[in-house]
């Protein structure tokens, strides 16, 4: 293995064996490496004591630790919410920048997080999509925004974490799978300072169909998130060109039906109701159709205006109508809370700026 200098933080578990194995150490090092980078977090070699000096010395000229930096801050109250949703602006390494959202609400502390700066997928209706695609984050970076926003939480109420995650970030999850599982082991894994259960991490998608039958088959607990917004081709490829496309509307009910025998578990189809656009009787109709061909609930959410994206929200006379066919015909329908709307930290709404107002970091 070729070793160069870089972020410690970036390499997989995998890759920290290859190094020590390189280096001349037992494999069984790269575990007590890894938990002092990702459970103590620690900021220098010099602190990883249970490592020899040597070793230490090798690991400093070679590599670096470099967390992430929290750029700037937002916060929103919710109504009838003692907490605040919070965004956070973060700077990797390499000067890109994600922003990533701590939801508050009364039983939870959702951490929603980002896969990759920007997003390739170019959904008209997103400000993530219009920045372009840059780069996948590596697990390092995806676990370093939960462990930003749990250092938030604890610092107000030291009892407090993080009790849920959601990859509904910026980018695109299922296009970065190797470091979303990556980051997803790591933030579960026993014994560390920051442990969560994998069946409180949901993984939000578009519908790229391959990996989906790749988390069906991996024995990962996490929960899967659709984001459907049309239930037929044509306007689902209106709606959502690029990954309509590649994965069309028919194989993607395929692949979920056997995502639910595989697993056992439901999907949330998450569904935008678009005003004029996606909101008739005959689109309640159609989603209908495609749900009740595997095992299911149905997350409706509301529209959440963008600057220069000429999208509406639909009236909620028309959302009332629209789940009422769908509870109408046996399904399981839930209308989804849009949190942080006023600080641009609601679904679809995150792109990166070092405009936002600073809140005493």
């Amino acid at each position: 293995m070729t070793i160069q200098v870089q972020n410690i933080l970036d390499l997989s578990f995998k890759e920290l064996q290859e190094l020590l194995i390189s280096m001349g150490e037992p494999s069984f090092r790269a575990s007590q490496l890894h938990q002092w980078l990702f459970s103590h977090h620690a900021s220098s070699f010099d602190d990883m004591t249970i490592l020899s000096r040597e070793l230490r010395q090798k690991l400093s000229e070679t590599f670096t630790i470099q967390p992430l930096q929290i750029i700037d801050r937002q916060e929103c109250f919710e109504d009838a919410c003692d907490s605040p949703t919070e965004k956070l602006l973060l700077k990797l390494p390499d000067n890109e920048m994600v922003e990533s959202v701590l939801i508050a609400s009364s039983d939870r502390l959702t951490a929603c997080v980002s896969s990759q700066v920007g997003c390739p997928l170019q959904c008209p209706f997103c400000a993530t999509g219009k920045m372009g695609w840059k780069r996948n984050l590596s697990a390092g970076e995806i676990t370093g925004q939960i462990y930003a926003l749990n250092d938030m939480v604890t610092a107000k109420k030291p009892d407090n974490k993080i009790t849920n995650i959601v990859f509904m970030g910026m980018g695109e999850p299922l296009l970065n799978t190797d470091n979303v599982f990556e980051a997803i082991d790591t933030l579960s894994t026993k014994n560390y300072r920051f442990c969560l259960s994998q069946k409180k991490i949901t993984i939000s998608t578009v519908g790229v169909i391959p990996e989906i039958q790749r988390i069906a088959r991996s024995g990962m607990k996490t929960k899967l998130a659709v984001s459907l917004h049309a239930a037929t081709q044509q306007k689902r490829e209106s709606l959502m060109p690029i990954a309509a496309r590649q994965y069309p509307l028919n194989e993607l009910g395929k692949s979920l039906a056997e995502y639910t025998s595989i697993t056992g578990m439901p999907v949330t189809i998450v569904y935008m109701l678009l005003k004029g656009i996606n909101d008739s009787v005959e689109d309640a109709k159609m989603l209908a159709r495609f749900a009740r061909t595997f095992l299911c609930k149905i997350n409706l959410i509301d529209y959440n205006s963008i600057i220069n994206i000429k999208f509406k929200p639909v009236y909620s006379t028309t959302r009332d109508m629209f789940q009422q066919h769908l509870l109408m015909a046996g399904l399981h329908v839930t209308v989804r809370k849009s949190y942080g709307t006023t600080i641009n930290a609601a679904c679809g709404q995150l792109a990166t700026t070092t405009s936002m107002n600073s809140n005493n970091l």
